[in-house]
């Protein structure tokens, strides 16, 4: 298993390309992430793994107070240089996500977005956000996500083995990168969890190849490994990151999942 300084130390070695990264900071799922949410103005929110505050940012103008947390460092200064060019206030704290230091009950809405792939410890984050959270309030996830697992006899086998292609693609760029589950393991965590989905669907975006292995600074022959795997990808995976190539230019589309589970009211 990845320990949390593996990711510490990738963050902190490229916070600056994530604060820039558009599919971070403009990605369609933020606005998916409002709408579905619906927050209120006297809500408190945490956003946990916040990166470069992105998630937090887009809520701050909607709500009372916003708490963003990270476990890297120089994610939560660029977090805080981003907070004061756009005139938002936000609370800063540097936490791990499977150990939040806050009382059971606390927040209106708990945010984790494109971040859970890196945890080593998914089901220990997802207890910890609905913890905070308060009777009826909401947790939301948005991340990553792989082709579905709940499936039976070939279709099961078919996608668990793209599931493993796409895994291995994502951790060979990147890695601090752990696992990103399918939409139906979202679902099923946060239902165990306590909460009941409210709201389940499905984003894609489109990746540029050049972009996409820059922000993470690898080298020469481990994006032409990458390049190779793009191109060779099995069926299925190939299905689910639908590879174009025009040129010197290379996009992908990685396939994202917002997930809402309400927290019980008991």
């Amino acid at each position: 298993m990845k320990s949390r300084s593996d990711a510490e130390r990738f963050f902190g070695d490229n916070a600056a390309a994530y604060a820039t990264s558009a599919p971070h900071a403009k990605g369609e799922s933020l606005q998916l992430l409002l709408a579905a949410t619906e927050p209120g103005a006297g809500w408190r929110v945490l956003d946990v793994a916040t990166g470069a505050g992105h998630t937090a940012l887009t809520f701050a103008p909607h709500v009372a107070h916003v708490v963003a947390t990270d476990l890297t460092l120089q994610m939560l200064l660029q977090t805080r240089r981003l907070a004061r060019e756009r005139g938002r206030r936000l609370d800063l704290a540097r936490h791990d996500a499977a150990a939040l230091p806050f009382a059971a009950e606390t927040f209106d809405l708990v945010t984790c977005r494109i971040a859970p792939h890196h945890f080593p410890a998914v089901g220990t984050f997802v207890r910890e956000a609905v913890r905070v959270t308060k009777p009826a309030g909401l947790v939301a996830i948005v991340d990553n996500v792989v082709p579905g697992t709940h499936l039976r006899g070939k279709p099961r086998r078919r996608a668990e083995k793209a599931a493993a292609y796409i895994n291995a693609f994502e951790t060979l760029r990147d890695p601090s990168h752990v696992r990103a589950l399918s939409a139906h393991e979202w679902e099923r965590r946060l239902a165990d969890a306590g909460t009941v989905i409210i709201h389940s669907s499905l984003s894609h975006k489109t990746m540029d190849f050049a972009s996409w292995t820059d922000r993470t600074g690898i080298d020469d022959e481990t994006r032409l490994r990458l390049r190779v795997m793009l191109q060779q990808a099995p069926e299925g995976a190939a299905a689910h990151l639908t590879p174009q190539i025009a040129g010197d230019r290379i996009t992908f589309r990685l396939t994202e999942a917002i997930i809402v589970g309400k927290k019980s009211e008991n």
